[in-house]
């Protein structure tokens, strides 16, 4: 439950749910260590300069490496691509191994670009808020790599659920 009064615990979630989201694989590198994870609270924030804002778990190892480095990619995947998505959804805990199961290159930030993705782009940090379990970064997009052009994968369309 929550502690704010007057909040309807039930209809926030039914509310929140309801902001449409993408389904993107973020990646990360920190030495010889690549690792990637589903992202779905992200947003474009800007066009000059062009700016991408996602929200990561705080206690995930990805949100350390990003704050580390200051970088991370944005991989958008085609709506035929859940498959690929799952592989990156659930959790675990070696890093990278989910790569075994997604060929990918380095992008000009030496960060992973999905081959079979529609493309990528990379981002190095210009902000950020930690507040909640969720920090909220804020990325200015460094390069860019399309690989073809689809629509891209909603999490509507997934049946998986994340928000509320």
């Amino acid at each position: 439950m929550s502690d704010q009064p007057g909040l309807n615990a039930e209809a926030k979630k039914v509310l929140l749910r309801k902001i449409p989201h993408g389904v993107f694989i973020c990646g990360v590198a920190e030495g010889e260590e690549v690792n990637g994870f589903t992202a779905s609270w992200v947003t474009q924030g800007s066009f000059e300069p062009p700016l991408v804002v996602m929200a990561v778990r705080a206690d995930s190892t990805s949100n350390g490496i990003i704050q580390r480095t200051r970088r991370f990619s944005l991989n958008v995947l085609s709506s035929d691509q859940k498959d690929l998505a799952a592989v990156f959804f659930k959790p675990q805990k070696a890093m990278g191994g989910r790569f075994d199961a997604a060929p990918f290159s380095l992008g000009p930030l030496g960060l992973p670009i999905l081959n079979d993705a529609l493309g990528g782009v990379e981002c190095e940090l210009v902000g950020q808020v930690a507040h909640g379990d969720h920090t909220v970064f804020v990325g200015e997009v460094k390069s860019a790599v399309l690989h073809r052009d689809a629509s891209a994968l909603e999490l509507s369309s997934t049946g998986w659920q994340y928000g509320g």
